[in-house]
């Protein structure tokens, strides 16, 4: 699933890739997915779309935003993006597919669920595409001490680190996968209250949120995840499906693997037991 480091990497592939490239032919829902989410009826993606020009590429939290003059791409979640250098090797199922008047492809599948969007700039209000939007992004300057220190309040104390770190948009694009490694870097446990953690445990939490979300972002994202491409990420995840029941790198103890708030937490007993 597309989280900050995902969509950082694959929005510079684009840039390098697809930019300065000419819509010439636009498919859309061909493959019916019932959990593929558009903007409005996606038959008007191909009248839309057709005949724009290919901008600049970002990514906004855990989704990836693709200009098109005053057009807008904007896929999350689940969406897989791949470029083809021939469309003609594109797959044969997809949720959306655009041709380039070079020959070449941008293809879009959708895992369990997705979100696959398309509109004129301005006109689209979802408030979760807005406030990732308006939010400072981790890897930025922006994202600092004191903003950090602004998001634990009095009622975010009865949160679990996980809670408090991946939902309710309080940082858009650390979600459940890149939390692994932030905790475990931080010794905390994913079930631990906020309201548990010491002044200086908080200020190791903030620093964990920016180093590991910006080495993650450098070596092209997760190993668990693929980029525009397919190739797999080059940073090794500590804590993740790829680890379960192996050696903690610090410790030895076996990595521990159970539900939690819809996922799955991640976790090694030794380095970071609970505490309530």
């Amino acid at each position: 699933m597309l989280e900050l480091p995902e969509s950082l990497t694959i929005a510079e592939q684009l840039n390098k890739a697809v930019r300065g490239k000419k819509i010439r032919s636009v498919a859309a829902n061909t493959s019916a997915h019932k959990f593929a989410f558009y903007h409005g009826d996606p038959v008007g993606y191909e009248p839309l779309l057709s005949g724009q020009t290919i901008g600049e590429s970002c990514g906004i939290g855990a989704m990836i935003e693709i200009s098109a003059g005053d057009r807008r791409l904007v896929f999350g979640d689940g969406a897989n993006l791949r470029f083809y250098e021939d469309l003609s090797e594109a797959p044969q199922k997809h949720q959306l597919l655009i041709g380039f008047d070079d020959g070449t492809a941008l293809v879009c599948s959708v895992q369990m669920y997705g979100a696959v969007l398309a509109f004129t700039d301005g006109e689209y209000e979802n408030k979760y595409y807005q406030t990732a939007k308006s939010k400072p992004q981790p890897v930025t300057e922006a994202f600092d001490e004191k903003y950090f220190e602004s998001l634990r309040t009095e009622d975010s104390g009865k949160l679990s680190a996980k809670a408090f770190l991946a939902t309710e948009q309080r940082i858009p694009g650390l979600g459940n996968g890149v939390l692994q490694d932030i905790l475990f870097t931080s010794r905390i446990h994913p079930k631990r209250k906020i309201g548990t953690l010491s002044n200086a445990e908080y200020k190791l939490l903030f620093s964990s949120v920016k180093d590991t979300l910006c080495e993650m972002t450098r070596l092209g994202g997760r190993d668990t995840e693929k980029d525009l491409f397919g190739s797999p990420g080059g940073y090794r995840t500590l804590l993740s499906k790829n680890t379960v029941s192996k050696p903690c790198p610090v410790c030895a103890q076996p990595i521990q693997k159970a539900p939690y708030m819809g996922g799955a937490i991640y976790w090694c007993p030794a380095c970071q037991p609970l505490s309530d």
